[in-house]
């Protein structure tokens, strides 16, 4: 029997001043926002401890047991070889709940070593809520939390400038940081805060947009019985996640002066930018793109899973192709080696065998995924070239074949929308002819925001790609179109 994971296993630990505070727990901020820091704090001068709040009821008793102490386990494909990575984070020195010691948690706002705030309450954690007061203790919503925190800070520096914080969110919505910006002044309004307090917000407090981009799958149960005898103690928060890691962060240049991962040996990929808006158009034509055509081609080839597509070689060939010879030419403003290496780590994760992505999960909400993902990829290829790209044709007439809701006789479990799900159901059960399921389908302005019709040629084609799909030709199709 291994002894459980605790401070006598990290005896070179040291405790950093609590430099950061951080709203959450959970796997994916300890495999990505701490293992981060922690990296900083050996490999840079960046000395910062972190403090977790948990912005919701209850505690994180494991965390607490363990002495704030946990292991990532980090694994992908690179150069064509499995790489596997454990890690012990010390980076975290101990854990603050606002809903038992909600005193606690002011104190923590009056800090001196105070300068980030980290945090990820999912999407749905950057709400905004009339009904939230400012004498709960502690408010409900996390921006309420953090105007309340905030608030603190303020007022016990007395408003000093260099008191403010760099306020770094990793919710994956557009503009996180933008929109928890609005949302604290919205409340500074509603609680009548004196107006010198939203000049400090806006003046004195850094919010950067992000975009971050790492799987971490949670606690590797297969793999936990090996991990922890060659690391010789049990650790319940032992937390798995792939070896690539990318951090968009929108901000001045002079972050780096104190959030230092330039100056770390250890490959971070976390990029210093003016404006995230051309990286998350790459990550969402390149990588959800990729996922998006792959999802229909995958599904009616009975392929389960991305890595098994992946094993398919026809398949695998014309994904790349698609993404190479016609996604990557229709993205502007990024240089073509930059997308290229990006391409390149994309299909290096769709093969890691240690993550199991069924293509059926990936398919939610395709009709939504389609129009943002493949359409201006085929919508700026046609634009530049003046000719259709073959292979994201296909995709398209792939996922127009899916939403019948049947194949071979079974019914594919497809989870939409319920109304486009019965509106398609109704267009295939309806249609006269290929011909006027096509119209009918491409010329459904309120699906794509456009009329696919008026494009040149491109009724035809899909037409024709659904009579092949329909006659088992899918297969030949694009083996054909990778030639």
């Amino acid at each position: 029997m291994l002894p459980h994971l605790s401070k006598r296993f990290h005896t070179g630990r040291r405790h950093y001043p609590e430099r950061i505070v951080q709203f959450g727990g959970g796997n994916f901020l300890r495999a990505f926002v701490d293992w981060t820091v922690d990296v900083l704090n050996a490999e840079t001068d960046f000395g910062g401890g972190i403090v977790i709040v948990k912005a919701t009821p209850g505690r994180y008793e494991a965390l607490d047991e363990q002495d704030c102490l946990f292991t990532t386990y980090l694994h992908g494909m690179q150069e064509g070889k499995l790489v596997e990575q454990t890690r012990l984070i010390g980076a975290v020195n101990r854990t603050v709940y606002p809903y038992q010691d909600f005193a606690d948690y002011l104190a923590l706002a009056r800090g001196e070593a105070l300068r980030f705030i980290f945090s990820n309450t999912t999407e749905s954690g950057i709400v905004f809520s009339a009904d939230d007061r400012m004498e709960a203790a502690p408010p409900a919503t996390f921006p309420a939390k953090l105007t309340r925190f905030l608030l603190e800070r303020y007022r016990h520096f007395d408003g000093a400038p260099e008191r403010g914080c760099i306020i770094i969110p990793t919710e994956l919505i557009v503009d996180n940081a933008t929109r928890l910006r609005e949302i604290i002044l919205d409340y500074a309004a509603l609680w009548e805060l004196e107006a010198d307090f939203a000049e400090w917000i806006k003046a004195h407090n850094v919010f950067c947009n992000t975009l971050v981009d790492r799987i971490v799958s949670g606690f590797p149960q297969a793999q936990a019985g090996r991990i922890f005898a060659a690391l010789g103690y049990e650790d319940r928060l032992l937390a798995a996640g792939e070896i690539y890691h990318s951090w968009i962060i929108e901000a001045e240049p002079r972050l780096l002066d104190e959030f230092p991962v330039d100056k770390a040996k250890t490959p971070l990929n976390i990029k210093i930018v003016a404006d995230a808006a051309p990286y998350r158009t790459v990550k969402v034509r390149l990588l959800n793109g990729a996922h998006t055509s792959l999802v229909p081609l995958g599904i009616l080839l009975g392929i389960e899973s991305v890595r098994e597509a992946m094993e398919q070689d026809a398949l695998a060939s014309f994904l790349h192709d698609l993404v190479f010879q016609e996604v990557i030419p229709s993205v502007a403003d990024i240089p073509r080696a930059e997308l290229e290496a990006f391409a390149t780590d994309v299909f290096e994760r769709f093969r890691n065998p240690h993550i199991h992505h069924r293509l059926l999960t990936i398919a939610l909400n395709s009709s939504s995924k389609v129009k943002e993902r493949i359409l201006p990829s085929l919508l700026a290829y046609h634009a530049a070239t003046g000719a259709l790209p073959a292979r994201l044709v296909i995709a398209l007439a792939a996922f127009i074949r899916l939403y019948r809701g049947e194949w071979r006789g079974e019914q594919i479990p497809l989870n939409d929308d319920p109304q486009v799900l019965a509106w398609f159901a109704a267009a295939w059960a309806e249609a006269e002819s290929t011909e006027a399921l096509v119209q009918r389908v491409l010329s459904k302005a309120d699906l794509w925001e456009c009329d696919l019709t008026a494009l040149p040629g491109l009724a035809p084609r899909i037409s024709d790609c659904l009579r092949k799909i329909e006659a088992g030709g899918l297969l030949d199709m694009m083996k054909q179109a990778s030639q």
